[in-house]
């Protein structure tokens, strides 16, 4: 007769009926229980967020991540490779294809630009220049599972931009993306002179904001430095001696001014809510003439939050304006953060999972981002752009130990940049998805 496993109890009795000690039996079925709902677990365990537009699914299969002169990662037997896999172009799928679901390949025509070719970069950003030895992080291009994402056009997009501002709003990652997308649209210009600081300004080494001209097309490219929205001023003149400083949580920033007539509108948030940037440097919280000594950052952040959507409800016209937010930006430092020795510079792949690097201001940040979002669910032109999951997983793209300019490079090992992103590499794919979507939505036709 065939041993019954019914319950745990007769699975113990199979097996502890001998000369083994009974303590040490029972000590081994729990071990080998653990082993076995731990597997399971692993198994089935998936990474997604909870409101909707911000699903994120796993990869369907693991795919070819390697290129031909470097590791290889064959397929399963039987997985299509991703260029067998039929897909329609985005602007056919609109609204049925989910550009965020996807996976990295390899294209040789990319990057879409060469960074010494573009004078438009900090050189924090100029990672070949400043000594990387490899190039693979610039040959990744992001391939959706259910379609195809169009290519960016350079000339088509100053086209549909004609006459018109395109404003970045945020911290030194969203600095990044504006970078990008400059030197995308640069390629369309033969005549970098034609390309120019409305006030003189030089790229690097400035604060506040700026605004890069493209003459022929009389529109402007525009990055304004607010990396939390909100207004950070002095404080009430009774507040603690503690307090250094203030982030007015229902006050935008005072530059808020020059964004609201934008055509596009890019807002990014998230780095600066933690908190070093803020308590520990004497950055506390308020409120109207109230300052909150007890008010925790998460919290503070969703206050900040609400206040940026109802400023974009009363004050944008979003029949003119398209209005993106962007989702966080992954960090990738390992062993450390970015000022206790973390480091990134021996990643010169895609990772296969979201396992390696567990970033803790993700998710919630996120969640916060596109829980506040759906107070604009009412309005046209709204839009999240998750850029999270997809740039997660590129834990190669960063400028780890080449952000010194000026020949001074390579930086200590102790003191790595696993934050921003090397150009050309990850952010120009943020500005291929805001492509597709103004494409998609028929902006400038």
């Amino acid at each position: 007769m065939e041993p019954s496993f019914s319950s745990p109890k007769s699975f113990k009795r199979l097996y502890c009926n001998s000369k083994i000690d009974p303590q040490v039996c029972s000590v081994s079925i729990f071990a080998l229980s653990s082993l076995i709902v731990f597997f399971f677990c692993f198994v089935y365990i998936d990474i997604r967020a909870v409101p909707a537009g911000f699903r994120i699914r796993k990869e369907e299969g693991k795919r070819n991540l390697f290129a031909e002169n470097s590791s290889v990662v064959e397929e399963p037997p039987g997985i299509a490779k991703v260029s067998d896999l039929p897909r329609l172009e985005y602007s056919q799928s609109f609204n049925q294809c989910d550009l965020y679901a996807g996976s990295w390949v390899w294209d040789e025509s990319y990057p879409l630009y060469q960074s010494p070719n573009c004078p438009f970069i900090d050189p924090g950003f100029r990672c070949q220049e400043n000594g990387r030895p490899d190039k693979f992080y610039m040959k990744w291009r992001w391939q959706p599972l259910g379609c195809n994402l169009p290519r960016f056009n350079a000339s088509n997009m100053l086209n549909r931009i004609r006459n018109r501002r395109v404003v970045f709003v945020g911290d030194s990652i969203g600095r990044n993306q504006w970078e990008s997308l400059i030197c995308m649209l640069a390629e369309a210009v033969p005549n970098k002179l034609q390309i120019y600081e409305v006030n003189g300004s030089p790229i690097s080494k400035h604060k506040g904001f700026l605004s890069f001209k493209f003459e022929e097309f009389n529109c402007t490219v525009e990055y304004y430095r607010a990396p939390f929205l909100v207004l950070q001023g002095r404080p009430p003149k009774t507040s603690p001696p503690e307090v250094r400083i203030t982030l007015k949580l229902d006050l935008v920033d005072w530059t808020s001014r020059y964004w609201k007539d934008a055509d596009i509108l890019v807002f990014n948030t998230g780095h600066w809510w933690n908190f070093e940037k803020t308590l520990r440097g004497g950055c506390y919280f308020q409120e109207g003439q109230t300052v909150n000594m007890t008010l925790d950052v998460l919290t503070a952040f969703e206050r900040s939050m609400k206040t940026v959507m109802e400023w974009i409800r009363q004050e944008v016209n979003t029949e003119k304006t398209h209005v993106f937010f962007r989702t966080y930006a992954p960090v990738h430092f390992r062993g450390g953060t970015w000022k206790t020795g973390g480091n990134c510079h021996l990643e010169t792949q895609p990772a296969l999972s979201l396992a390696d690097f567990p970033d803790p201001h993700l998710w919630s940040n996120n969640l916060i981002i596109s829980k506040t979002l759906e107070q604009l669910n009412h309005k046209k032109n709204v839009q999240l752009l998750n850029i999270t999951y997809l740039s997660q997983l590129r834990k190669d793209g960063h400028s780890s130990l080449y952000y010194l300019g000026n020949g001074s490079g390579p930086s200590a090992l102790s003191r790595q940049d696993c934050s921003h992103w090397c150009l050309p590499g990850v952010p120009d794919t943020w500005n291929e998805l805001l492509y597709a979507f103004l494409i998609a939505r028929g902006f400038g036709d």
